[in-house]
């Protein structure tokens, strides 16, 4: 027999739900014919699958070993937390930027994904769930039935503020806070042009799933009209507001207010009204981002998640790495080369 007992992180779900995670090779067939048997048992009682479950409840499985291992995946699962818990967090390039009970936000460098694109990836996600096991705060017996999870998502190549729901409470406050919305973000970067005004920008984007790509279009796009087919594209709606920091030799460092929040849309929209970022291979100058990547060794686009301010007045804040400024020392060379 196998015993667990429901934490915080389960609680509040169906009990049905809680067990396809537990036994996550297990077909449901198979799971509803064993509460059906009282072969999984709620409390000690007969249950359906559609109870609530409760912090404290006790959940019993009268399976053999051999079963149990079959079904929950025990040696995959094993193996994956061994390599979680021996991965080392890079703290030095990696920092902690703020944390409590339920949530955790990370300052990512470029170059790192956010989450797992392929299997075999290491991704900021697995950086975080390695510093929580590194504390104690995830277990292997946590982490069958609940993983912590990154919560809003940077483009490879964009540094900054990443956050991450430590508990089910938390994943559930940071999702819900950025579908609706109620916090703000803030972005730096460096962008071809002097900007001397802030600027309030809005326009559709029409999203390209086969190429990767965004256009930037000033009226609801007419499919039919847009060359190229647009079988797989999606338009948007988008609102981005931008204020200078500071201009110099053809160049400015805005922040960036991200008002909507969709793909690629700083950069595109940027780009779209002739400020494109410094180091950005997809929207950028080619030119521009040659001279920089030679003469300052920018290798990334120049894109940095730099404040969140939350309703409740919490504020996250990282400063912009070192790419920003030895790029900006060079454009304070230019007129001087």
């Amino acid at each position: 027999m196998q015993q667990f007992c429901i934490g915080k992180n389960e609680a509040g779900q169906r009990f049905d739900k809680y067990l396809k995670k537990l036994l996550s090779e297990a077909p449901g067939s198979f799971l509803y014919r064993m509460l059906r048997k009282k072969n999984i048992t709620l409390n000690g009682a007969k249950a359906d699958g559609a109870e609530r479950l409760c912090e404290g409840d006790k959940v019993c499985l009268f399976f053999s070993e051999e079963t149990f291992e079959k079904f929950s995946g025990g040696s995959a699962a094993r193996s994956d937390f061994r390599e979680l818990k021996e991965l080392r967090f890079p703290a030095d390039s990696f920092p902690v930027v703020y944390e409590d009970t339920d949530i955790l936000i990370i300052n990512k460098p470029s170059g790192m994904l956010s989450q797992k694109a392929e299997q075999k990836d290491i991704s900021a996600n697995e950086y975080i769930l390695s510093y929580l096991i590194g504390k104690g705060e995830l277990t292997e017996e946590m982490s069958g039935t609940f993983r912590p999870s990154v919560c809003n998502r940077l483009d490879r190549n964009t540094s900054g503020l990443l956050a991450a729901g430590k508990t089910l409470k938390g994943l559930k406050e940071l999702s819900e806070a950025f579908r609706e919305r109620t916090v703000k973000k803030y972005y730096r970067c460096i962008v071809a042009g002097e900007v001397k005004e802030p600027v309030y920008i809005k326009g559709w984007l029409l999203k390209d799933h086969a190429a990767n790509k965004v256009r930037i279009l000033p009226e609801c796009p007419c499919f039919a009209k847009i060359s190229g087919g647009q079988e797989d594209a999606e338009a948007f709606w988008i609102e981005t507001e931008y204020f200078p920091v500071r201009s110099k030799n053809g160049y400015s460092e805005l922040e960036v207010r991200l008002i909507t929040g969709r793909t690629h849309q700083i950069r595109a929209h940027l780009a779209a009204v002739l400020h494109p970022v410094v180091g950005d291979e997809k929207y950028g100058s080619r030119a521009v981002n040659r001279m920089f990547r030679e003469k300052a060794g920018i290798r990334s686009q120049l894109l940095h998640a730099c404040r969140m301010e939350f309703a409740d007045g919490r504020t996250a804040e990282a400063p912009c790495g070192r790419e920003f400024r030895a790029a900006w020392d060079l454009i304070c060379q230019i007129k001087h080369a």
